[in-house]
């Protein structure tokens, strides 16, 4: 947790945001980063999805089954799906999203959203060609080359 926290704090020392994020499997760092949401223009650079790309490339898996991830924040929610995407088994925070809040990063609306039906969502959401998007999945489900996931 000391790593990600000092990956955080010099993150913000050389003009980055303040979150960094460390994965570690077996008592090993597999990988470590920080947000370089500004820096690449990039909205989901976020310390814990740049983590974990670097965890993937590292150990040549999309699967992170045994590791961990220590984060100087809670993760907001799309880093948090994205650990579950990776099946990393355990996280653990510093500072939480209460305290991202105090200093202008507030996911909570984000959060809100996704409890909302779509209908009520701000962005407008709407489903299109429902019939014709079957098809993916019906090719998915009958082939012999995938990969599962």
């Amino acid at each position: 947790m000391h790593l990600a926290i000092d990956i955080a704090t010099k993150n913000v020392e050389n003009g980055g945001g303040p979150f960094g994020a460390v994965i570690v499997k077996d008592n090993e760092i597999i990988s470590q980063s920080f947000n370089t949401v500004t820096t690449s223009n990039d909205p989901t650079a976020h310390a814990e999805i740049n983590a974990i790309r670097k965890a993937c490339k590292a150990m040549e898996t999309f699967d992170l089954s045994g590791c961990e991830i220590y984060s100087s924040c809670e993760p907001c929610p799309m880093c948090l799906s994205a650990i579950y995407w990776a099946r990393i088994e355990k996280i653990y925070f510093a500072a939480d999203r209460y305290d991202a809040s105090n200093v202008g990063f507030n996911d909570s609306f984000i959060y809100n959203e996704l409890s909302l039906p779509i209908s009520e969502r701000k962005i407008p959401i709407e489903n299109l060609m429902k019939e014709e998007g079957q098809e993916p999945f019906e090719l998915w489900r009958k082939s012999t080359i995938k990969i599962e996931y």
